[in-house]
């Protein structure tokens, strides 16, 4: 049996990489890093672990900070436990000017968090709030497990967050 750090990720992580890798010349492997990320994350129930992200690096024959780099980077990537749920609210201009931070204090007065924290059930994360989640049309507007939630208003987050198992 090998003591390789690959060794920990899953067979349909495996699969899940090598699908990714076969997407880019065999010379640029780095670019299945972020899908491997979100792969093992979501398979460890919403975060990246060292562990995990140096199995990452092994498997693609990267150096581990090639990988942390990406782990740290992007704000759909967890490097710590967070809520089942994750909540991310756009406040960039055109969601700020319809409401965006009024919604942001009705979240957390609601969950009694702060943004950034999770639920003491662990249901919800509130994430660090977005610059931009690309959907200027429908400010005020929130994602929810990658889902996007536009023209939202206090009621319709309400309805969203309660429907959350």
């Amino acid at each position: 049996m090998s003591d390789r750090p690959a060794d920990r990720l899953s067979a349909h992580a495996r699969e899940v990489i090598d699908a990714w890798c076969g997407r880019f010349p065999p010379e640029h492997k780095r670019s299945a890093v972020l899908a491997a990320l979100r792969e093992v994350q979501h398979e460890n129930g919403g975060h990246l672990t060292t562990e995990l992200m140096d199995a990452v690096a092994d498997y693609l024959e990267l150096p581990p900070i090639a990988v942390y780099e990406v782990a740290t980077f992007y704000s759909m990537l967890e490097t710590e436990p967070v809520g089942r749920h994750s909540v991310s609210v756009c406040n960039n201009i055109s969601c700020m000017l319809r409401g965006a931070d009024e919604l942001i204090g009705h979240i957390e007065k609601k969950l009694g968090i702060k943004v950034g924290e999770s639920t003491p059930d662990g249901r919800i994360h509130l994430k660090q709030e977005e610059e931009c989640l690309a959907a200027c049309c429908g400010a005020p507007m929130m994602m929810v497990d990658h889902v996007y939630y536009e023209n939202l208003t206090p009621e319709k987050v309400d309805e969203i967050l309660d429907s959350l198992d």
